[in-house]
């Protein structure tokens, strides 16, 4: 009976001691490392905002001003863009143009302001400068920019994640053989990057007008996308 009461203390006194104290029970060895990966992907997508502004002394008349313009430039949009893309308003709007008087005062109305603005999506991105300079040929007077992005973000981002993983895991096995252990297994993994790509934004560097003035294509370069991972892994370690 004595004996079995003495095992009980002494396996009561090894539980509650910590894990820095010396007990005689091994520790588990973990490493933390984390891994990185960047591809760089050439877009497959572009979105344009091109518009119509007009104006006139009243709003029917910067209405209709706009209406006949941006007609003929739907039409030009859409041979241009053919089959590889989609046309899609995102504003509209009749606004007044006011005056200020230099003394200060009420101020007083002038004209009126109509604009009209659609996102031209397309998939044949090398195209992006031909269909500015279809639109501005016939009445196209605002381009708000060009957004190259990818259709499928996931499928890249999972192998920018993956290649991630595998060097946050080549890591771990570098510092666990410095000092003379190896990876046992992966005991936790986590994605430390933001979930987003983020698509490429560019501006138009010449004017549509510019453009149309001296019959030169508008100059559009699409570049690359970056789209980055980084990964975290906890390893568990044992002896080589």
């Amino acid at each position: 009976m004595k004996e079995i009461l003495c095992c009980l203390a002494l396996a009561a006194l090894a539980s509650a001691q910590t894990p820095g104290e010396t007990t005689g029970v091994i520790r588990q060895s973990t490493v933390r490392a984390s891994g990185s990966a960047f591809l760089n992907v050439k877009p497959d997508q572009v979105r344009i905002d091109i518009g119509v502004v007009t104006q006139a002394s009243t709003a029917q008349q910067a209405a209709a001003d706009n209406s006949r313009q941006f007609t003929a430039v739907m039409g030009e949009l859409r041979k241009a863009v053919g089959t590889k893309g989609e046309i899609q308003t995102v504003s509209y709007g009749i606004s007044p143009n006011y005056r200020y008087p230099k003394e200060g005062g009420t101020p007083t109305i002038t004209g009126y302001t109509a604009t009209n603005v659609v996102r031209v999506t397309s998939d044949d991105v090398d195209n992006s400068g031909r269909v500015i300079d279809a639109a501005s040929r016939v009445g196209a007077n605002a381009v708000r920019g060009i957004e190259f992005s990818l259709k499928d973000e996931k499928a890249v981002r999972a192998k920018a994640l993956a290649e991630a993983a595998r060097q946050a895991r080549a890591n771990a096995e570098t510092l666990a053989s410095g000092v003379g252990l190896k990876v046992i297994r992966i005991l936790r993994l986590e994605d430390a990057s933001s979930p987003e790509v983020r698509p490429m934004e560019k501006a138009v560097m010449m004017s549509a007008r510019a453009a149309v003035a001296d019959a030169i294509p508008t100059p559009v370069e699409s570049g690359s996308i970056r789209v980055e991972a980084s990964v975290t892994v906890l390893a568990e370690l044992g002896t080589q």
